[in-house]
C-alpha cells in the first residue's frame, strides 16, 4: 500500500517532501544545479516559451498508467503511477485500509493517481482523486475537498468548461501548520456517470505551484469523460 497525502498526514507529507528535494540537492553535482536554476518559471515547467506544456501522453483509458473515470493529457517528461489501496491485513487483526482511509482520503474522494513532475524539474504532484456516484455536483464535491484539508484560505472558485465537460476550479491558500508555511494550490473538479473527480496540483512551495500551472492547464483542457 502506498502511503500518501490526507488529512491527518498532510503536515508530514510536506516533511516528506522537503526531505527528499534536500536528498537530491546533497547528491547532485554543482553543474546539475546550476542547471535547474529556473529563470523563467513557467517557461521552464512548460518546455516552452509560450507558458503552455507539451504532452507527454494521455492517462485515464483502459491499459494507460491511471485507468480513470477521464481522460486527460499531462505534460512532457511527468510521469504517472496509480496509487493501490486495496484491503489488507497486517497479521494483527487491523486492516491496512483504516490506515488508507485516514491518509488516501480528502472529504469524499480517495486519492487513485499521482502524476510526478520531478523528472522534468519541478518538485510537486497533480494527483487525482475519485468518489462514488452520487447526487453532490462539482462545486459541493471540490468545497468539501478543499474543507478536508485544513488551515486553507482565500479560496476563489469559478466555473469552467472542456468541450461538452462542465467543472468547477478553485485557488486557494494551504498553511502548515507544521511547517508554518503557507503555500498557493489548486484544484478543479468533474462529475461523471462512475462518481466525481478532483484534480489537485500541489507543489513544495508557491514558486514551483506557479511553474508547474502550465501542466495543470494542459490536463484541464484536455479533460473528457473516458
Amino acid at each position: 500500500m502506498q502511503v500518501r497525502v490526507g488529512n491527518t498526514w498532510r503536515p508530514w507529507a510536506h516533511v516528506v517532501l522537503l526531505a527528499g528535494v534536500l536528498t537530491g540537492c546533497s547528491e547532485a553535482s554543482e553543474g546539475e544545479a546550476e542547471t535547474s536554476t529556473r529563470t523563467s518559471a513557467t517557461a521552464d515547467a512548460s518546455g516552452r516559451s509560450d507558458g503552455k506544456a507539451r504532452s507527454g501522453g494521455t492517462i485515464g483509458a483502459a491499459g494507460s498508467a491511471c485507468e480513470l473515470p477521464v481522460t486527460f493529457d499531462i505534460a512532457e517528461d511527468w510521469t504517472a503511477e496509480a496509487v493501490e489501496n486495496s484491503p489488507s491485513s497486517d497479521g494483527t487483526g487491523e486492516t491496512e485500509d483504516e490506515l488508507a482511509d485516514l491518509v488516501l482520503r480528502q472529504g469524499p474522494v480517495a486519492l487513485v493517481c499521482e502524476v510526478d513532475a520531478k523528472p522534468a524539474g519541478n518538485i510537486g504532484y497533480l494527483r487525482v482523486w475519485t468518489g462514488e456516484p452520487g447526487d453532490a455536483d462539482a462545486r459541493t464535491v471540490l468545497e468539501e475537498f478543499v474543507a478536508a484539508e485544513g488551515d486553507v484560505s482565500k479560496e476563489q472558485y469559478r466555473s469552467f468548461q472542456t468541450g461538452d465537460l462542465k467543472g468547477v476550479e478553485v485557488d486557494y491558500l494551504y498553511t502548515s501548520e507544521l511547517l508554518e508555511e503557507t503555500q498557493q494550490e489548486t484544484a478543479l473538479a468533474v462529475t461523471t456517470p462512475q462518481g466525481p473527480v478532483v484534480l489537485h496540483l500541489g507543489g513544495l512551495d508557491s514558486e514551483e505551484h506557479e511553474a508547474m500551472l502550465p501542466a495543470f492547464e494542459l490536463a484541464k483542457s484536455s479533460l473528457s469523460v473516458g
